[in-house]
């Protein structure tokens, strides 16, 4: 699928392990079905009073929403977001039914997202997710109403592409090995001490 194996010392599990963020896709296409899934392993994830704040909207290239999703994206992320055959953005809703502000409602979209990720990877999909979207246009364009806020978005393709295809920059990332902090600086044990 991808040579890009997490480097951990302790045994992940392997959609764990096997899974990043690609700028490059494969150029096959992901059935209605397989997106499906997707969204139903976000349904299923954890959510504060089980209110499932999470929206997504999602749009196959070739669209005219597809069109108006890539409109909203950073110029960074237009660069090479083109190879992607499936754009989603994701919205959570502020409130609760009642009027109390969901203060966990991004957390919560988070979480969603994180199981979306996850199931991604066992189908051999592959996410990039992009916080590099003008959601203020994207509020426009798409007529969101009052409560909801759209907060990233989500290119998707398949594992295999091409990096020649992309900027010289971003293919060489592409290349490279992942890489994360250390355990210790972000993990204490007693105390919240980061220093």
């Amino acid at each position: 699928m991808n040579s890009k194996t997490a480097n951990s010392k302790y045994d992940l599990v392997t959609e764990i392990e096997n899974r990043w963020s690609p700028r490059s896709f494969s150029s096959e296409t992901i059935s209605d079905e397989e997106m499906m899934k997707l969204f139903d392993a976000a349904r299923w994830a954890a959510s504060s009073n089980n209110y499932q704040p999470w929206r997504f909207m999602w749009a196959r290239k070739g669209t005219e929403t597809w069109d108006k999703i890539f409109n909203c994206l950073s110029d960074f992320n237009q660069k090479w977001v083109n190879n992607a055959t499936i754009l989603i953005l994701t919205a959570y809703k502020e409130q609760f039914d009642n009027g109390k502000e969901n203060f966990h409602a991004l957390h919560d979209l988070g979480l969603a997202v994180g199981n979306m990720s996850i199931q991604a990877q066992s189908q051999g999909i592959a996410l990039h997710q992009m916080a590099g979207v003008d959601w203020k246009k994207a509020h426009e364009v798409f007529e969101i109403p009052d409560g909801y806020h759209i907060t990233t978005a989500i290119a998707v393709g398949l594992y295999g592409g091409d990096p020649s295809v992309l900027p010289e920059d971003l293919a060489e990332t592409e290349t490279k090995e992942r890489s994360r902090k250390d355990l210790s600086q972000i993990v204490k044990e007693n105390t919240f001490s980061f220093l």
